[in-house]
């Protein structure tokens, strides 16, 4: 079988919208089909290695898709997208044959919290975001040298955006707005610098005004060169994309569960 992405297509096709597994040939290489998974959800990560099961693994970390394969699994790697988890690996057959697998599963994550009033000044908007994308990972970059960026931008950064970095790493929220590990400088004579974007090719900036960078408003500059105000933070702008239908630039017309696709390597 030529390992193709239209052939993964096929294969999540024939397990349809509810649970399922699927043995596939054993001519199939299962690190190939990881990789082509990889290119789709963003890193896996390793819920079965070599027969051993990450002792951590829970509901919030993909463990339904350990369940037909009970204790016949060998490797299974997962990946979260929306509200569905697909898995593959390899695992025992009946006649204890180790074979490529390929699995999917519902993914349940909290309901996201009821949308903040804009006269709500002391929400936790950081905090919302981990809710809201069902993050359960330790931070992924915990020992950034701030100070080192800083002094090499020439400017303080807002506080909810180191946080994102140091939370979330590289990665996309939803697959579609990545978020920058560091600031961009290309628009700077505009007085601006760009925390995020979209292959749409939206740029995600802070206004740079005034000393204090956690006043600094949201702006979004369009691929066509217009500059679209939002009074409001970095995690506060992703919260509402994420949630609200009626935003200007929602992305909950397509997900209605959400998540961080990471773009570094999972344990």
């Amino acid at each position: 079988m030529e390992l193709t992405q239209a052939t993964v297509t096929d294969l999540l096709a024939r397990l349809g919208p509810g649970d399922g597994y699927l043995y596939l040939s054993s001519a199939l290489d299962p690190e190939g089909l990881s990789v082509r998974l990889d290119s789709r959800y963003g890193a896996a990560r390793t819920l079965v290695l070599d027969g051993f099961t990450d002792p951590t693994v829970d509901e919030s970390r993909g463990a339904a898709l350990l369940l037909p394969f009970g204790d016949r699994a060998v490797t299974i790697r997962a990946w979260a997208y929306g509200d569905r988890w697909v898995g593959a690996g390899t695992a025992l057959d009946a006649e204890g044959t180790e074979r490529p697998v390929l699995v999917v599963a519902h993914r349940k994550v909290p309901e996201p919290p009821v949308a903040a009033r804009r006269e709500d000044r002391d929400v936790d908007w950081m905090e919302r975001l981990l809710r809201i994308t069902g993050w359960t990972l330790p931070a992924q970059r915990p020992d950034v040298d701030w100070a080192e960026l800083e002094s090499r931008l020439g400017t303080p950064l807002p506080s909810d955006y180191r946080r994102m970095v140091e939370t979330f790493g590289e990665g996309a929220f939803d697959g579609f707005l990545t978020l920058n590990q560091e600031p961009w400088t290309s628009h700077r004579q505009d007085g601006l610098l760009i925390w995020a974007g979209t292959e749409h090719e939206n740029l995600y900036c802070w206004r740079t005004e005034g000393d204090d960078p956690d006043r600094w408003p949201v702006v979004i500059r369009s691929f066509d060169g217009e500059d679209i105000p939002f009074d409001c933070q970095a995690a506060e702008f992703v919260c509402r994309v994420l949630t609200e239908p009626d935003h200007p630039f929602t992305m909950a017309h397509y997900f209605d569960t959400h998540w961080f696709m990471s773009y570094a390597e999972i344990d």
